[in-house]
């Protein structure tokens, strides 16, 4: 099971070489390809042959590349996922509305009692109305309960200050931590055969991601509350480091104890599955300690 995440953050130059990924620097560094789950390329001032970005592509490693300012800007998502993405594709447009209404008001559900199961462990005592949010939500949350329960809890963990749309260092944070779990999204999704672009709920048309942008709803809170213990007043290099280290926590899906990274696998796959079965018993969801 591939497990690293390897992030290169300096001049260097990357290519293959007998299952291996060598990464020249001042020193020549050798990683075997078997245990890279995720390659960030952060710096602008690093190449890397075509030999390397196929073999990456082949083993469905996650290649995310970020701009001068060293912000994820691009991934790398192969054409070809599995052997079969036309009969995965097909199944996906089939996905009916019913179970795309289904699916994504258990993924929302889940959400929620995510930030409110964060907020009790904070003891903030705005869990309680969470809570009667997690109690009201109908079918596809027409009533829009995500979007209260949002305002509360993001204001419950950093302020009643706190906006999203602010340029500060939290956000910052956020914006970062939030765009790794969809790359790795992305990454279970095209693996498994399906395209990115037709999302359960999100529908935007210039959104190229809207089945991950679905699929990693319920994962936001590890970032969320990353960035709360971190209290970053700066976003730097090493604050980075500690977003990209959420990918390496472990947490619990399944009965089993996995990384997250690994989770996230396990998650997407059983969402397909529930689709394709039209059964939202078969979604799995982790959980942070058994």
């Amino acid at each position: 099971m591939s497990w690293r995440t390897i992030v290169i953050s300096r001049s260097a130059k990357l290519d293959y070489k007998l299952d291996y990924l060598v990464v020249r620097q001042e020193e020549i560094t050798r990683i075997h390809l078997s245990e890279v789950s995720v390659l960030m390329v952060e710096s602008t001032a690093v190449s890397l042959t075509a030999a390397l970005l196929n073999e990456l592509t082949k083993r469905k490693i996650k290649v995310i590349f970020c701009d001068e300012k060293r912000n994820p800007s691009s991934e790398l998502i192969s054409y070809y996922g599995s052997h079969d993405t036309s009969a995965k594709i097909r199944k996906q447009i089939e996905w009916t509305a019913e179970m795309k209404l289904m699916v994504w008001t258990e993924i929302v559900t889940e959400k929620i009692r995510k930030q409110m199961e964060l907020l009790k462990d904070l003891e903030k005592e705005e869990r309680h109305l969470l809570k009667e949010y997690l109690e009201e939500i109908q079918p596809g949350d027409l009533t829009n309960r995500e979007g209260h329960a949002a305002k509360v809890y993001f204001n419950a963990l950093y302020g009643m200050q706190f906006t999203r749309t602010a340029d500060i260092p939290y956000n910052a944070a956020l914006n970062y931590g939030y765009s790794l779990i969809l790359s790795v999204c992305n990454r279970e999704i095209t693996a498994n055969g399906y395209i990115t672009q037709l999302g359960l709920f999100h529908n935007n048309m210039f959104n190229q991601f809207n089945l991950g942008s679905d699929l990693m709803e319920p994962f936001r809170i590890l970032v969320d509350e990353e960035v709360y213990r971190m209290k970053p007043e700066k976003f730097e290099h090493d604050e980075k480091m500690r977003m990209v280290n959420i990918l390496n926590r472990e947490v619990v899906i399944d009965g089993k104890r996995n990384y997250l990274n690994y989770a996230i696998k396990i998650y997407c796959k059983s969402v397909f599955d529930a689709m394709n079965e039209r059964d939202i018993s078969l979604i799995r969801f982790y959980r942070n300690e058994l």
